[in-house]
């Protein structure tokens, strides 16, 4: 089954299982590159790892009124009460994620040409080393001769630093070409787009090959069964939509047959 959003299904930003379709989006893509790119270049999947913050379910552990304290019978000491602490929080839990990149190099001397960048949550957030060590990957890249493709497909989080405003669609995809810069060039995604076919360029003067997000993206649902996993009754992970965006997922999810009127 397909994803019932003619573009980004926002239900794949859940942080359970956002680094499945990651993984998978980046599989796809190179599925689809590979036989475009023969002979003289090959996509190469490269592995790294973030810290992703996740959200611990408090209705998981049980806050008893009263604890008992059992003791053997010849003891003297009685039986005690314990008062329970007035408010119960709970820490920011980090794991370690398994995410990926694709790379575009040369055949035989493996020299990177182009960098393709699926961002995942630990690079749009402020303050932390995982989005500051994508900061600085960011920067070698830009200060190098290798073509950079980000493709950002979450709406939360903040996006990377440009210098002139990012457009406010939910979803952008930049592509910055390494004799351009510091022009780049981008395709803003609403939620009722479908994702574009962007070019990957390569070294002169062999042509940009296409790269169809919208083929990789249903290629990973399916072979994810995300429609499986997703109950598309409830509302989509956070960030909330704005109300005209909210409002024609109720609409589509309605017209496929997904929710009730």
């Amino acid at each position: 089954m397909q994803s019932p959003f003619p573009g980004m299904d926002p239900y794949l930003e859940s942080a359970a299982i956002w680094p499945d379709v990651h993984a998978g989006l980046i599989a796809a893509m190179r599925r689809q590159l590979q036989p475009r790119l023969s002979p003289r270049y090959v996509a190469v999947i490269v592995p790294y790892t973030a810290f992703e913050t996740i959200d611990v379910n408090l209705s998981r552990f049980l806050v008893p009124d009263i604890a008992i304290i059992e003791h053997e019978q010849q003891s003297s000491v009685t039986a005690t009460t314990v008062a329970p602490a007035p408010v119960v929080g709970a820490l920011a839990v980090e794991i370690e994620t398994r995410y990926s990149r694709l790379e575009v190099r040369t055949v035989r001397d493996e020299t990177v040409v182009t960098a393709i960048e699926l961002l995942s949550p630990a690079n749009k957030r402020t303050g932390i080393d995982a989005a500051d060590a994508y900061e600085r990957k960011r920067r070698e890249i830009i200060r190098s001769p290798v073509h950079l493709i980000e493709i950002d497909l979450l709406r939360g989080g903040q996006r990377p630093s440009l210098a002139t405003p990012w457009p406010s669609t939910p979803y952008v995809i930049m592509l910055s070409r390494a004799d351009q810069r510091p022009r780049v060039e981008i395709w803003p995604v609403q939620l009722q787009d479908p994702l574009p076919v962007v070019p990957v360029p390569l070294r002169d003067p062999d042509p940009d090959v296409p790269l169809d997000l919208g083929a990789a993206l249903n290629e990973a649902y399916a072979e994810g069964r995300y429609d499986l996993r997703i109950d598309y009754r409830e509302p989509p992970p956070p960030p909330p939509l704005s109300p005209v965006d909210e409002a024609w997922l109720t609409r589509r999810l309605v017209a496929v047959g997904l929710r009730q009127a």
